[in-house]
């Protein structure tokens, strides 16, 4: 019963925020805000770009709300959302450009390490906030949002073999950093 009243006042304030209703967007805000956050943080890799990201995703969200069919959940379009605007400021940036990142990767060994389910979750976030732009944006996007090798070379404009040794490349070099935070 719960999840109908849910539904019913997420439609209400999703008709609200179409007409312009400055309560109905703070509201669809102040819930989206606290999941979206962490998306922007996990791709921009900063605290402060994250949340310029965070800003520029609502202004986007609330612009193209009229293409939001109900199709779905609404979260998980307003995810898509925040995940292309991230995706957009790292194109601006030149962040995916990848080839700084795969010569410094080159020397990493590929153990594996069985110690990352003892890690706490802020630790690893930490860990993937800091991979290098390329790695950490296709190890979200794979590991993290559950995109196909394939969606991910469509979406970043590179092949599917560039996405699955960026991916490979990020993992090793996580592995790395938990060996040397003594982890292992």
């Amino acid at each position: 019963m719960q999840n109908k009243v849910t539904e019913t006042s997420e439609q209400r304030l999703i008709h609200l925020c179409r007409k312009g209703d400055r309560k109905a967007q703070k509201a669809i805000y102040d819930r989206l805000a606290s999941k979206m956050f962490p998306v922007c943080i996990r791709y921009a890799g900063d605290r402060s770009v994250a949340e310029d990201l965070l800003q520029d995703g609502f202004v986007t969200l609330f612009s193209k709300l009229d293409s939001y069919k109900g199709d779905g959940s609404f979260e998980g379009w307003a995810r898509r959302i925040f995940i292309n605007t991230a995706l957009m400021y790292l194109r601006k940036k030149d962040a995916l450009k990848m080839s700084d990142d795969i010569d410094n990767a080159r020397n990493m060994t590929s153990e594996y390490s069985t110690q990352v389910q003892d890690m706490g979750y802020k630790e690893l976030m930490s860990l993937i906030t800091s991979l290098p732009p390329g790695f950490r944006t296709v190890f979200n996007l794979y590991v993290l949002e559950g995109y196909s090798h394939k969606e991910i070379a469509e979406m970043l404009d590179i092949t599917e073999v560039t996405s699955r040794t960026q991916l490979s490349r990020a993992r090793i070099w996580l592995q790395n950093r938990i060996k040397e935070k003594g982890n292992v």
